[in-house]
């Protein structure tokens, strides 16, 4: 699980967003994809910093240009996710 979240910018032409955390460090992440499990959602995300990390996040919905990243607080919620991102892209 990653540091609380303070901001969140998107460049949707890129579909690019900036976190920025608490701490004051920022990271541009490519947006892979939404996706849903156990009637919530999620995002994933990847740094552009050639690292094969990818950053997982609740996710919703709030308006066609609005959406809110929210901290996954439960390690177990945050695995099930994980698993759940693996397995759709072992899929594709």
């Amino acid at each position: 699980m990653a540091e609380d979240i303070k901001n969140v910018n998107v460049e949707e032409e890129e579909d690019i967003i900036t976190l920025e955390f608490d701490d004051d460090t920022a990271v541009d992440c490519y947006v892979l994809g939404t996706f849903e499990l156990n009637d919530k959602e999620y995002i994933a995300l990847e740094p552009e910093d050639g690292t094969d990390d990818v950053y997982i996040y609740g996710y919703k919905q709030i308006s066609d240009d609005e959406f809110e990243i929210i901290e996954i607080e439960s390690e177990e919620e945050f695995d099930a996710a994980a698993a759940e991102f693996d397995a759709i892209m072992a899929e594709e």
